[in-house]
């Protein structure tokens, strides 16, 4: 039995240390950028739960496929996720005005946004009821002048980060709210800490309907507009990929 549970173990690390360079889904692997091209390559993990180490985590999945001038992107779900950042629904008890302000968000098919009653408390909770009440007023009016995103301009990042739950997203978080990761920047630089190979780690807030960049291990070099520009499409997919890790390598 022992042997046994060697050569498992051994079969499981030898599958870690496999990249195939192969997109997700309906994904490319490379995209082109002011004519130069970049690989996008996810990198799949078990499903991260809180009592994961985030530093452990990347390290086991991503680095027997780095090599030198490469960038890890990690997605803030999963940092927030081992920050004990991720709520179950059942424990979340909305406000009435959560319940109001829900009803005015626009649902899209990528993503529930603040357009459900927990997912707006944890809003209220996170930025405070009275810059959610502004934001709200600011939209109104904007929505009335013909411009989108007032909201998420006013609430700021730590409204635009929480992820409520979407179709397809991998038990159990189709019953969680996530919110925003902690520290990012300081995140990304304990995390590219980890490694001998000569890198820069991003935190990335990425959907199907464009993203941010939350942290970065070096603001001086890397450029923020740039990442999101090569991300724009969200090659790691946002359903049952399990691949929350990415590397951005130039060709």
């Amino acid at each position: 039995m022992l042997k046994v549970a060697i050569i498992k173990r051994r079969s499981r690390e030898k599958a870690v240390k496999i990249m195939t360079n192969k997109a997700n889904l309906d994904k490319e692997l490379n995209i082109t950028i002011n004519n130069e091209t970049f690989e996008r390559i996810p990198l799949k993990t078990h499903v991260v739960m809180a009592d994961d180490n985030i530093l452990e985590v990347v390290k086991k999945y991503a680095d027997a496929s780095l090599k030198d001038n490469d960038i890890l992107f990690v997605t803030e779900k999963i940092v927030a996720i081992t920050q004990g950042r991720a709520y179950p629904l059942k424990d979340i008890k909305p406000r009435k005005l959560a319940y109001t302000l829900s009803n005015y968000v626009t649902k899209t098919p990528h993503g529930i946004g603040l357009g459900m009653p927990e997912t707006m408390e944890m809003a209220l909770r996170e930025c405070g009821t009275p810059r959610i009440l502004f934001a709200s007023a600011v939209a109104a009016v904007g929505k009335v002048l013909g411009r989108k995103g007032d909201f998420y301009n006013v609430a700021g990042y730590k409204a635009r980060s929480i992820d409520g739950p979407t179709n397809g997203t991998i038990p159990p978080y189709n019953e969680y709210v996530v919110l925003g990761p902690l520290n990012p920047d300081q995140v990304a630089l304990d995390i590219k800490a980890q490694f001998t190979q000569e890198i820069e780690v991003i935190v990335v807030d990425i959907n199907d309907l464009g993203g941010n960049i939350l942290g970065s291990s070096n603001k001086k070099t890397i450029n923020n507009d740039l990442m999101v520009q090569i991300l724009k499409d969200n090659p790691l997919g946002q359903k049952a990929q399990s691949t929350p890790l990415g590397i951005i390598r130039k060709v």
